[in-house]
């Protein structure tokens, strides 16, 4: 028996989802565009760039998601500074991630490829995900402390329904092609 079937799927889904919020939230500050700044394209997110888990949080949404649980504005400081210093760090973690693609490429390019240093790079590899996985986790941690249990339960249905709709999305047939 997994860990995972200790968890009722229902409830995995909704701690997944406010982890997924709150987490979002942490890596805001990385990827504001400063004022005056163009635009960046969209990202689709995940581990090696992008906000965190495909969420695609900005400031804007931050606030919409403090709104919806009616964060009093000390709240609001509190989780702008959680995210500030979580995206402050992730940014390093994301940038040391980007060196480790690099050496793969490298190793993956040579004419024989040394398996052991593949090896030794996958591993360095999971340590640095272990270690932004970490970061993500403190900063949900600090972020619960600062919501009350109403509110990460709205938070909780919010995603839980967001995840629900992005389901039906992906099981929906492709539109036929026009023409």
């Amino acid at each position: 028996m997994n860990s995972d079937s200790l968890i009722p799927r229902g409830l995995r889904g909704m701690i997944l989802g406010t982890a997924i919020a709150l987490a979002g939230g942490a890596s805001l500050t990385a990827w504001a565009v400063p004022e005056g700044a163009p635009a960046r394209p969209a990202a689709h997110g995940g581990p090696h760039g992008g906000p965190g888990f495909g969420w695609g949080a900005s400031p804007r949404q931050l606030e919409r998601l403090l709104d919806s649980v009616k964060a009093t504005d000390a709240q609001r400081s509190q989780i702008r500074q959680i995210a500030q210093a979580a995206a402050a760090d992730l940014k390093a973690q994301r940038e040391a991630g980007r060196d480790l693609r690099e050496q793969q490429a490298r190793l993956f390019t040579q004419p024989t490829v040394d398996a052991q240093a593949v090896e030794v790079l996958r591993q360095q590899m999971v340590a640095q995900h272990d270690q932004a996985s970490r970061r993500m986790s403190q900063a949900l941690l600090d972020a619960s402390r600062v919501l009350t249990v109403e509110q990460r339960v709205q938070l909780a249905e919010r995603m839980k329904a967001r995840h629900e709709r992005m389901e039906r999305h992906h099981r929906a047939p492709p539109p036929e092609p026009k023409g």
